[in-house]
């Protein structure tokens, strides 16, 4: 007997029983979302509001869904490094960006060529929203708004940022362009580098992420003039808003969001959705959000497309009548 004959049908019936009870066999089996390890590239140095909101939530996703998250830090270019790399990275939700919205709301305005589209990156969720503190060096001799606006007519102020389209360098052009007074943009890579130098008298002021600087000012390091946001520091709640001292085209906001690589598939942006959204609820990242100044937001999908297209347009505006671009 051909006992070769006899083995076709017998794997021809397991095969058809095997898929009649929905039964996965090896070659169509896939593991669960994740089953690996995945990158967070923040796109600014380690250290930074990003930096740090990035590895709060990744030690809540490292125990929630049984994986590592590891944060890498990619900075350059205002962002544009780090988002990049994510870009270009398997749509697969094992690499993702957490930064800020520059990269997509402000750099294409002001960079002449991107290695990346925004196109190419779709929002998981904008996570939180800050204002900035506007503050001057001891070295500088201001002690109120009024001293800025008088001594920036006498001559031109030297401001830092943590980079080229960056949240900094694009509220120093709008100080410049709302006001009489002269400024001098000074680019350092991230927020952290940018403090040290108001701090040590480099520069004449910033405009910058408000937990960098508060420390100084409460130290009486760095003046404090003002904040960018709508509404008062969480921090700091006895400095004026910048509308309330009349410059209210000053006001600006800095997202923070997780980005993800445009085809990622739905169900992997679910999974990812619920599990930030569970962090950011968390005791420890509540009090993680109050200590960088943020405010919750919790924005997904279409929603969060459609905010971060809103800020595009706005900033775009702003950098044609400027004429702001990349130093």
């Amino acid at each position: 007997m051909n006992t070769r004959l006899l083995r076709r049908p017998l794997l021809g019936a397991i095969a058809t029983l095997s898929l009649g009870l929905g039964l996965a066999l090896p070659a169509t089996a896939q593991s669960p979302y994740p089953s690996k390890p995945v990158r967070l590239v923040v796109n600014f140095p380690a250290g930074g509001p990003a930096d740090l909101l990035a590895r709060t939530i990744g030690e809540y996703l490292q125990r929630s869904l049984n994986q590592p998250f590891v944060v890498e830090n990619k900075a350059g270019a205002g962002g544009n490094v780090g988002a990049t790399d994510v870009a270009r990275s398997p749509a697969d939700g094992y690499t993702l960006m957490v930064g800020i919205d520059t990269a997509f709301t402000v750099n294409p305005h002001i960079y002449d060529n991107m290695a990346f589209k925004p196109g190419d990156l779709k929002p998981v969720m904008i996570m939180a929203s800050s204002g900035l503190l506007l503050g001057v060096s001891q070295a500088s001799g201001i002690k109120r708004f009024g001293d800025l606006l008088s001594e920036g007519r006498k001559r031109s102020l030297n401001f830092s940022s943590g980079g080229n389209g960056s949240p900094g360098h694009l509220a120093v052009a709008m100080l410049s362009n709302s006001t009489p007074i002269k400024t001098t943009h000074i680019p350092y890579r991230g927020n952290t580098p940018a403090v040290t130098a108001v701090l040590a008298g480099e520069v004449d002021g910033g405009i910058l992420a408000t937990p960098g600087m508060l420390p100084h000012v409460q130290a009486g390091k760095i003046t404090a003039l003002a904040v960018t946001s709508s509404k008062r520091s969480q921090l700091a709640p006895q400095l004026p808003t910048v509308a309330e001292l009349g410059l209210k085209s000053l006001e600006t906001e800095v997202l923070y969001v997780v980005m993800a690589p445009a085809a990622t598939p739905d169900a992997v942006m679910d999974v990812l959705q619920k599990n930030i959204t569970s962090a950011l609820q968390q005791p420890e990242a509540k009090e993680r959000l109050k200590s960088l100044d943020m405010f919750y937001e919790g924005i997904t999908g279409e929603a969060a497309a459609r905010r971060l297209a809103t800020m595009s347009t706005r900033y775009g505006e702003i950098v044609r009548n400027i004429g702001m671009k990349a130093q």
